[in-house]
């Protein structure tokens, strides 16, 4: 059969190929540290009603403010009134957003694809906002983040493709952790660290894409796995609940709660969710827990039973990557299809201009 235009395909790959060009150009150059005087509010045009087409972080700040972590925009903000980016436009090293923390003096901190990016956001109303991209080859090689976390000293932890390095105010420095010498199984890339959080007692818990996770209490590390009872060694996400238990959201292998000697694993073998890849855990106001299971929307478990949020109930987000409730004790929902708000038992799709109540 004859078709039509017959070079109209070549012409497309043609410039597909150009724009995939184009997106790598100088991925690794030198970056130096920015001071910028542009005002905050500054709205990035956008094609969609949406705030991004992909939700990866929500985070609350210290005073209130939400941000959101893209997966093509950069850091969303709002304020209470109205939403801003940060970008390159803002001289804003990172277009994708792969965790957010504050630390204690009220600075913000993003991993994002280029490396980590420090914010200050106490010279906003002098228009003195002051941003710091530790993108330079000389700090991390140009390599991509994954994770960020600050802890009870202030120390910044953050996780990048080659392993974890940790910042005490004055230099970053790549800090080891005891991977097993044997590689085994599929999908293993040694040293990234998806998840990187400090529990109640003050230990740092830190993920492996196919090594379970590590505990370290300042002194030792204690390693976790499936010889433990651990569901699954390639972890995405770690929660500490109010009750001290330790839980993990796995690739594979769905849900893992840990209570200091035993493991509880969840899956979608015993019936009880739908799709074993879970991405994001976050624990309410009320004790429930909440986990992203891909395909299926999210799960809360309240002790005893799940209960499913999914498209049929207006979240309209099957790859869920982040889960949160907020201080005015809304409750958030990101991922591929946006940002979400839950209304009793129902989500309601929030773009660039609301519905935020």
């Amino acid at each position: 059969m004859n078709r039509p235009y017959p070079f109209l395909h070549l012409w497309v790959l043609i410039f597909i190929l150009l724009l995939a060009c184009r997106a790598q150009e100088n991925p690794n150059s030198p970056k130096e540290e920015k001071i910028s005087s542009e005002p905050v509010v500054q709205t990035l045009v956008n094609l969609t009603p949406q705030i991004a087409d992909y939700i990866r972080n929500i985070f609350q700040d210290k005073n209130g403010n939400l941000w959101f972590g893209t997966n093509g925009y950069g850091a969303a903000y709002f304020n209470g009134d109205s939403i801003s980016y940060f970008s390159k436009d803002q001289n804003f090293d990172g277009q994708q957003i792969t965790g957010i923390a504050e630390d204690e003096d009220g600075n913000l901190w993003f991993a994002t694809d280029l490396g980590i990016v420090k914010f200050n956001l106490s010279g906003v109303a002098k228009d003195e906002l002051r941003i710091t991209n530790y993108s330079e080859n000389k700090y991390f090689n140009g390599q991509r983040f994954w994770s960020v976390c600050v802890d009870s000293n202030n120390n910044v932890w953050a996780g990048a493709e080659t392993g974890v390095f940790r910042f005490d105010g004055k230099k970053w420095t790549p800090f080891k952790i005891p991977y097993p010498e044997k590689i085994e199984g599929d999908f293993i890339t040694k040293a990234t660290s998806w998840s990187i959080k400090e529990d109640t007692k003050g230990n740092m818990w830190f993920t492996t894409n196919g090594f379970g996770v590590f505990k370290y209490d300042g002194k030792i590390f204690t390693h976790y796995s499936e010889k433990d009872g651990l569901t699954d060694n390639r972890v995405d996400e770690i929660l500490e609940d109010s009750k001290g238990n330790m839980w993990f959201g796995t690739r594979y292998r769905g849900l893992s709660r840990f209570d200091g000697k035993d493991f509880m694993n969840i899956s979608q073998y015993d019936g009880f969710i739908g799709n074993d890849e879970i991405c994001a855990i976050f624990e309410d106001s009320k004790g429930g827990i909440w986990f992203s299971s891909e395909g299926y929307g999210v799960y809360r478990y309240d002790g005893q039973s799940f209960k499913n949020y999914s498209e049929e109930d207006g979240l309209g987000i099957r790859a869920v990557q982040t889960i949160f409730e907020d201080k005015e004790g809304r409750f958030w929902v990101g991922g591929g299809g946006g940002l979400y708000r839950m209304e009793g038992e129902t989500f309601v799709n929030v773009g660039k201009y609301g519905p935020w109540e």
